[in-house]
């Protein structure tokens, strides 16, 4: 039977029980009304339905940031997942909590992040933009991109004649 509590019990229903739709369709139905893309509502809902799933089938009324921050951590020590999908995976959650069950979350400390790779900067030597240069004949050098031609003489620049 339906507690006091639940919202198809509320006055006006007649002692009928109307449908309530389910929780994934619920998370739809806002995404559509706040005009998010179809690809962010395939990408929420399926990061929603992981969530789910990772803590053995939970409504995820019944939890909250404990279990967030588990997923969220989970995701980036176990599941290798990168830092741009882990981010996407928490603003799932925190669409759901926020947008479509009206529960204010505090802000979620001690998650583990993924970590960003380290991006090293390309340079050539001298001998190495030649033997590159070297190589192109034809077609394929005038190929080349301005932009790359426009960065060779700014950082080779000619000598003042005398």
């Amino acid at each position: 039977m339906y507690s006091s509590a639940d919202p198809r019990n509320k006055p006006g229903f007649g002692g009928k029980i109307p449908h309530m739709p389910k929780l994934l369709d619920q998370v739809r139905e806002v995404l559509r009304m706040k005009h998010y893309s179809i690809r962010t509502e395939q990408a929420y809902v399926n990061w929603i339905k992981r969530y789910i799933f990772f803590h053995n089938k939970r409504h995820p009324a019944e939890m909250g940031e404990v279990e967030i921050r588990s997923f969220i951590s989970d995701l980036a020590s176990n599941k290798s997942v990168a830092a741009s999908t882990q981010t996407v995976a928490l603003s799932a959650l925190l669409f759901l909590y926020r947008d479509v069950l009206k529960q204010d979350l505090p802000y979620i400390e001690g998650i583990e992040r993924a970590k960003r790779p380290e991006r090293l900067p390309v340079v050539f030597t001298q001998a190495e933009v030649r033997e590159v240069l070297g190589r192109l004949d034809g077609v394929k050098l005038l190929d080349c991109d301005a932009a790359l031609w426009r960065q060779i003489i700014a950082a080779y620049p000619s000598r003042p004649k005398e």
